[in-house]
């Protein structure tokens, strides 16, 4: 008779917690499958939040651009976001699932959870820094401030991207210098290579030149790298004059290119003008000061 009961007590034992634990354990592994895919899902469709091109121009590149699918950039944003995402909801699932275990089997979870409560205060007073870096890290890549590859001015430093993760932003110098930034000590961003550039040139050209041959070398120049250049997006354009300066007359010229091509089509302009203001004896000026002699009156 005793040992029917202890058959008994082992068998209500082994369908009791046991089963209870499968079932959280199974649960578990469901949930965990739906939220990953779920944050994956949602992640794909906060991309078109990001800032997003006006108008679709034929000889940009169609990776840099936002369309109706989703872009490789939108991609890189996504896969990192989803990353990190994924494992803190896994961490959290299984974490649940390990508590709900353990109060299965017959341990007290009130000590566990209260510890965890003020181990959890205590790390927040000490690392609100990092959460801030974090946050801020999750903000830039969900609205696309930047990304691997564009050229930005972060404040104290500027350069090119070279990684981008949830708490620091790599950044390479045109010297060779590597930033590491914190996200959350960007304040403001200035991306110069996001969706199209601008090269910006301001010519300056002596006094006694004809302004309207000076624009008509400038634009002929202008045009000619436009056609020959696919970095060049649109016509440029020249605004005509910028400024009347001490030593001459400033033109401004605006050349709208792909991103980050904004200095090569620079270059470009300006050795093309110079030889063509050297071919049609336009004088660029230098800097020139009058100096009058007034002689002593004699007494």
């Amino acid at each position: 008779m005793l040992d029917d009961e202890k058959l008994s007590h082992v068998a209500d034992w082994l369908l009791g917690p046991p089963l209870k634990i499968l079932a959280i354990l199974v649960l578990a592994s469901v949930a965990n499958w739906v939220g990953r895919r779920a944050v994956k899902r949602s992640l794909t469709k906060l991309h078109s939040g990001a800032v997003r091109e006006l108008d679709a121009r034929k000889r940009t590149p169609a990776a840099l651009l936002e369309t109706g699918e989703t872009s490789v950039r939108a991609e890189q944003r996504i896969d990192a976001l989803s990353s990190v995402l994924r494992s803190v909801l896994s961490f959290v699932i299984w974490a649940t699932a390990a508590l709900m275990c353990l109060g299965e089997v017959g341990i007290d979870l009130g000590p566990l959870i209260a510890g965890a409560g003020v181990l959890g205060v205590a790390i927040g007073f000490g690392s609100q820094s990092l959460v801030r870096d974090f946050l801020s890290g999750a903000f830039i890549l969900v609205e696309d401030q930047f990304g691997v590859g564009d050229i930005v001015d972060v404040g104290e430093a500027s350069g090119t991207v070279e990684a981008v993760s949830l708490r620091t932003t790599r950044l390479r110098a045109i010297d060779g210098t590597v930033w590491h930034v914190p996200n959350g000590e960007i304040r403001r961003v200035g991306n110069m290579s996001q969706h199209w550039s601008r090269a910006l040139l301001d010519i300056e050209v002596a006094y006694d030149t004809v302004v309207e041959h000076a624009r008509s070398v400038i634009e002929g120049v202008a045009d000619s790298v436009w056609e020959e250049d696919d970095g060049v997006l649109e016509e440029p354009e020249l605004w005509g004059v910028e400024q009347l300066g001490a030593n001459g007359v400033m033109l401004r010229l605006v050349v709208k290119t792909t991103p980050s091509q904004q200095w090569r089509v620079s270059r470009e302009l300006r050795e093309r003008i110079k030889a063509a203001f050297d071919e049609e004896g336009i004088e660029i000026p230098f800097p020139q000061q009058t100096v009058w002699h007034k002689p002593a009156e004699v007494s």
